[in-house]
């Protein structure tokens, strides 16, 4: 999958740049970028853009423009991060998680942003005012709830013994049909990729792109797949292998693709405790 400028700029700084102070100056980024097949002139508007949109501000090192991540994208990142790299492996506890709505019908995008919290926070739509998460979480529903003021939310913990009514009401929910299928397809794209020893001696430019690559078309995932329990899940779910290979190739690609990253803006990376 073709990466935009835009995405490009989420998972250099996402896996990179934060962790070099969270500023990076437009040569260094741009010289990162064309790796990747992006022309200069397209960074330089699209770093305008996206400090207009509040993702950075900026400030002058001599005749180089210095690009700052904003705290609000550092908050987005670090979210993001969690999301990507967690994994709930608790046992069914036989509950969900309800959210019923409402919006008033002149605050139609209010009700498309909390959609999209709703289905990023792990919820999926059973009707179109009703979500529901086969795990508790309802802190997260509430912390949604105080945010969205103008939509009324009632958060309900739900029983369900039937563990084929549940399947049933989790292939409602997701379209796992398709989840699955792309999940296969991830495995077949990159399981050429899983090789520690081939990759510890990758060059680095490449192991960036690869890395790079490989954490863009997984980081999607998060958006569609609810994590179900091992209990509600169809047979043989590629699920949890897809993880398994992003997460091994991604680690086995960071030495060199650090490396690399480092080279081009002349200091080192330090993770957050965060992230150790």
């Amino acid at each position: 999958m073709a990466e935009t400028p835009r995405s490009l700029v989420l998972n250099l700084f996402g896996d990179y740049l934060r962790y070099a102070g969270g500023e990076v100056k437009l040569g260094e980024l741009t010289e990162l970028m064309v790796a990747f097949g992006v022309e200069p002139a397209t960074i330089r508007v699209s770093m305008s853009r996206l400090k207009k949109e509040g993702w950075f501000t900026t400030r002058k090192d001599g005749r180089e423009t210095v690009y700052v991540l904003s705290g609000h994208m550092l908050d987005v990142l670090i979210q993001g991060r969690a999301r990507i790299f967690r994994r709930r492996e608790e046992p069914w506890a036989g509950r969900w998680t309800m959210v019923i709505y409402q919006v008033p019908e002149s605050e139609r995008a209010v009700r498309e942003q909390l959609r999209k919290q709703l289905a990023w926070t792990g919820f999926g739509q059973l009707s179109p005012s009703t979500w529901l998460a086969p795990h508790d979480l309802s802190r997260e529903a509430k912390e949604l709830a105080s945010e969205y003021e103008m939509a009324r939310m009632d958060i309900l913990w739900c029983g369900s013994d039937d563990a084929e009514a549940a399947r049933d009401l989790a292939a409602r929910c997701w379209d796992l049909d398709a989840l699955g299928r792309d999940y296969r397809n991830f495995l077949n794209t990159y399981a050429h990729l899983d090789n520690e020893r081939g990759n510890s001696s990758r060059d680095g430019r490449q192991a960036l792109m690869e890395r790079t690559r490989i954490i863009d078309d997984f980081r999607r995932f998060p958006f569609r797949d609810p994590e179900l329990p091992h209990e509600l899940q169809p047979e043989d779910w590629p699920g949890p292998a897809a993880f398994s290979l992003f997460s091994r190739v991604h680690e086995q690609l960071r030495p060199q693709a650090n490396a690399y990253v480092e080279s081009v803006i002349g200091r080192k990376l330090q993770p957050s405790p965060v992230d150790m």
